[in-house]
């Protein structure tokens, strides 16, 4: 029964990443629209900073999606230290688990970086697009990081599923 249900949320997750995925090659198109016309209307340096801010939004929210899933990972393991844990795997959690959190907040100060890159991306367009254009790239912008974050939040819970259904199968 147990394992019948976790196959059945496993399939719910597996059509719902499908979903998500599809959203996101719209958003793609939309996002090569939005590329043709910001090429056709600005100025050649000011064209790539745009391009480099995009470029550099899905890797910032990869990077902080990356570091806070890899966090809360040792963060579970720390809590599950007991007595019978030895010292060098006790002092290993707490050397990654500093280190992890240096580098997300390393990543938090390359996403506030990229906010003041994104204001400076927005009055740049602003001189060029009309409102409705500028309101269909605030919102391209908005909605790629939301696709990232769903994506990325959606793996996770698939990854996990398939390991509990696993080791429940092994068990049997």
């Amino acid at each position: 029964e147990l394992i019948s249900s976790l196959r059945s949320k496993l399939q719910m997750l597996w059509e719902e990443r499908e979903l998500v995925l599809s959203e996101s090659r719209e958003c793609a198109e939309r996002g090569s629209a939005l590329e043709a016309l910001v090429q056709s209307v600005c100025k050649p340096n000011e064209f790539e900073r745009y391009m480099m801010f995009i470029g550099d939004l899905e890797k910032v929210v990869s990077l902080l999606l990356c570091l806070s899933s890899r966090l809360a990972r040792v963060q579970n393991a720390m809590r599950k230290i007991d007595g019978n844990t030895d010292a060098e795997e006790k002092q290993s959690l707490n050397e990654r688990h500093k280190l992890l959190s240096r580098q997300r907040e390393d990543a938090k100060d390359l996403k506030e970086n990229l906010d003041r890159r994104e204001r400076v991306v927005s009055g740049i367009l602003a001189k060029y697009l009309t409102d409705q254009q500028l309101q269909d790239y605030r919102h391209f912008v908005q909605m790629k990081t939301s696709l990232l974050i769903e994506q990325k939040d959606l793996e996770e819970q698939i990854k996990l599923l398939e390991e509990q259904l696993e080791n429940l199968e092994k068990s049997i």
